[in-house]
């Protein structure tokens, strides 16, 4: 167990690399393939001695080769953190095939994410292949009925929010929530949207009272949506199940 553990948090440790590139180049509207990994700072190609996820930020201390620019500490960390969530996926997964979605879910998440802070944008590419793939995979996983449901709730009540409040919540977070909610059906969609509001509310009201941000301030919402989202998706059933025996309905 403990080896195949390892396995996955190494393989998802280099999908993560490739998260990087999606975080860097979509909104771009670079490709994706090619060309090859360069420095952005001196656009020399970057050799694959130096693409190791984690260890060659370490061995180059956070630095090109080539020009010493300074590497953003973003790429390891993203890394890692894909490696964790991946490998937590992994471990909670009843499936094959519930894994597999759990895996793909959890990249577009955090890709969204960041890339919602970088650019204030989540884009379509993104949002439209995980509800294509969510559909797909859905009479394996929550069922078709239930990946519906779960979509038509959450991406509607984010339109509803972004239409209540005058356009506070944008069209990528909407397009988002359509994809969440096939992945993770009735009733994680609904606990996904609560997560994700009480995450995003602790954010804002944080930044309030450090007088970080104004109350028409503007906050992105794809990394709460992200984080509520892949909570529900993981452990769904257990938050669910711990706040029924909270109010003694088990």
């Amino acid at each position: 167990m403990m080896m195949n553990s390892l396995i996955v948090f190494i393989f998802s440790l280099m999908i993560g690399s490739f998260i990087n590139v999606i975080i860097y180049r979509l909104p771009l509207g670079k490709s994706l393939i090619w060309p090859g990994s360069f420095c952005p700072a001196c656009s020399q190609a970057i050799k694959a001695r130096d693409l190791v996820p984690v260890i060659s930020y370490i061995v180059l201390n956070g630095e090109c080769r080539h020009c010493r620019a300074r590497i953003s500490l973003r790429y390891p960390l993203v890394e890692l953190l894909t490696g964790t969530a991946f490998l937590l996926v992994y471990l909670n997964s009843g499936s094959t095939i519930c894994m597999a979605a759990g895996l793909f879910l959890t990249g577009l998440l955090i890709a969204s994410a960041f890339i919602d802070i970088d650019h204030g944008i989540i884009p379509d590419k993104l949002t439209g292949i995980g509800i294509i793939v969510g559909l797909l995979l859905s009479p394996f996983t929550v069922t078709p009925l239930s990946a519906a449901a779960g979509s038509l709730l959450f991406g509607g009540i984010l339109f509803s929010a972004g239409v209540l409040s005058g356009g506070g919540m944008g069209g990528g977070d909407i397009k988002l929530g359509l994809a969440i909610g096939v992945f993770c059906g009735l009733p994680n969609a609904v606990l996904a949207f609560i997560i994700s509001s009480l995450a995003g509310g602790v954010w804002g009201g944080f930044l309030l009272m450090t007088r970080s941000a104004g109350r028409k301030s503007t906050m992105k919402f794809g990394p709460f949506l992200a984080l509520g989202s892949y909570l529900a998706y993981v452990y769904g059933s257990q938050i669910i199940n711990c706040y029924f025996r909270i109010l003694g309905l088990q």
